[in-house]
């Protein structure tokens, strides 16, 4: 009964996901830099914010800050303030050589904590994804859907967000990849440090539609 309304949520939300933005960037970043397991770990948390923008879509508090510019404002500004922290602190990053890359998946036991928290809170803290969510959950699906089904639907959202940005993990973790990265990550960091800080800016100079 509800498939077609799937349907259209999951291509929705496909050409959302596979649009570059800071959740892409920081994937990226944590995979050739850390390797693959924390760029998953890292994924895991964007998938598992999802469902932070699921769950008060469908309390309705997103609707309230839509409609509220200063709470609308103040989760912009510390949006935007998180992408500028991610930004200046990419700009800083140095040359390495492929000796100094870590083995795919190292680190010290806290950085799966840490991958996962920089992914959920890089999500979170988004409000453009709080706007796509608020629109997807009141123009696309009906309000006259069971709770039980949206919530189905919200699931689906994180679980596919997840594996996405796993492929995007795998990918970016390769060894051909991560070679390239000794040699030229730096740059890579730099121009992902200008990325998010535009993304910031961007967000920060951003009104309710």
């Amino acid at each position: 009964m509800y498939w077609m309304e799937f349907l259209t949520v999951a291509l929705v939300h496909l050409l959302a996901v596979a649009s570059p933005g800071p959740d892409f960037a920081v994937v990226v970043r944590e995979s050739v830099t850390r390797g693959q397991r924390s760029g998953s770990w890292t994924a895991i948390g964007v998938g598992s914010g999802i469902l932070l923008h699921v769950s008060y879509s469908l309390l309705g508090i997103g609707l309230i800050v839509s409609q509220s510019i200063v709470l609308f404002n103040l989760f912009k500004w510390l949006a935007a303030g998180y992408l500028f922290y991610l930004g200046f602190q990419a700009l800083r990053a140095r040359p390495v050589g492929v000796g100094d890359l870590p083995p795919s998946g190292a680190g010290a036991p806290h950085s799966h904590r840490r991958a996962f928290m920089l992914g959920f809170v890089t999500n979170g803290l988004n409000p453009k994804a709080t706007l796509f969510f608020l629109s997807l959950f009141t123009v696309v699906i009906d309000p006259h859907t069971p709770l039980a089904v949206q919530a189905g639907y919200g699931l689906y959202l994180a679980f596919a967000t997840g594996v996405w940005f796993c492929l995007v993990a795998w990918l970016f973790s390769r060894e051909r990849v991560r070679a390239g990265f000794a040699r030229m990550g730096h740059w890579f960091d730099r121009v992902t440090g200008a990325v998010l800080i535009g993304l910031g800016i961007r967000l920060a100079a951003s009104e309710i539609a």
